[in-house]
């Protein structure tokens, strides 16, 4: 598929009810359909949600109500994820789906936006800044490890996964560390997410976060940026050393809060505390729709 200059090729069952926008959308890009979520006032300041690695806009589902009352929230399905497309003859390295983020944004009519990415999303966001510079006013960083020093005993892309598709204990298996308890109750729509993806798109996805980490660390990416940052950490990651934050006290005014008793994904473990520091933040660096 690709793109013709008669517009863009969208399809989906979006809905616009007085000034507010909700549901998905399908953007068809050049290498590939990516699956968009849009909920709160068309016209407010859109706020932009990335996910990790083998997971999807559904991980979001608890934190947007929290986000809706002041911000568009926009979530995308990075290629191989979700209900986007999962070819096997594409790239998955992270200036690639980054790239793409940044053409459905402007599909969507979006000029402006704060970027918000858990985990390996977060790495996707900044080399979206990094690309991006006019479209992206500020970066929230959830769990988002600074380099690969800060890895927790790196198992490899795929590691308890040894069929396809994966039974739920594996899944779990693989999940596990995801969380801070353990024992915690993943989700059914996140074990869905797992079995959604294909191996080719796990194994490739998450070694392209790894490439990209160990090709240059994150706050030395941030620091010629110039952009706001928030860094929010579950001080009980089990992936990456949450003392690492730290880290990202080198980029100049960024602010850096670790969450007691929150895990590695604080926005399912305890979406309100998780919202409150970033409202506060999106709230002051958020540029309004014309």
């Amino acid at each position: 598929m690709t793109d013709s200059e008669d517009g863009p090729h969208v399809h989906g069952e979006a809905e616009t009810t007085g000034s507010e926008t909700t549901g998905s959308t399908t953007l068809s890009l050049e290498d590939g359909d990516i699956h968009v979520c849009q909920d709160g006032p068309r016209d407010a300041p859109a706020l932009l949600l990335i996910h990790g690695s083998a997971s999807s806009t559904r991980t979001w589902d608890p934190m947007v109500p929290l986000l809706t009352g002041s911000h568009r929230v926009i979530r995308i399905d990075l290629l191989g994820h979700g209900r986007s497309a999962k070819p096997t003859d594409r790239s998955y390295a992270i200036p690639d789906q980054a790239r793409r983020v940044g053409l459905a944004l402007g599909r969507l009519g979006v000029e402006h936006a704060v970027v918000v990415g858990h985990s390996s999303g977060g790495v996707v966001a900044v080399a979206l800044a990094e690309q991006r510079p006019d479209l992206v006013t500020a970066l929230a960083l959830i769990n988002t490890g600074p380099s690969l020093d800060a890895f927790i005993a790196p198992p490899s892309p795929a590691a308890g996964l040894s069929q396809w598709p994966p039974t739920d204990e594996q899944i779990r298996g693989f999940a596990s560390t995801a969380f801070s308890r353990v024992g915690y109750q993943i989700p059914p729509e996140l074990l869905d997410e797992v079995r959604r993806m294909t191996l080719h798109t796990l194994v490739s996805t998450m070694q392209a976060a790894r490439d990209h980490l160990e090709r240059r660390a994150l706050p030395d990416r941030l620091a010629p940026l110039g952009k706001p940052l928030l860094v929010l950490f579950g001080e009980d990651d089990r992936r990456w050393r949450s003392s690492s934050a730290a880290d990202y006290r080198a980029v100049p005014g960024a602010r850096v809060e670790l969450l007691p008793g929150l895990g590695h994904t604080p926005i399912r473990e305890d979406p309100p505390r998780t919202a409150a520091p970033l409202l506060a933040f999106t709230t002051v660096h958020a540029v309004r729709a014309d």
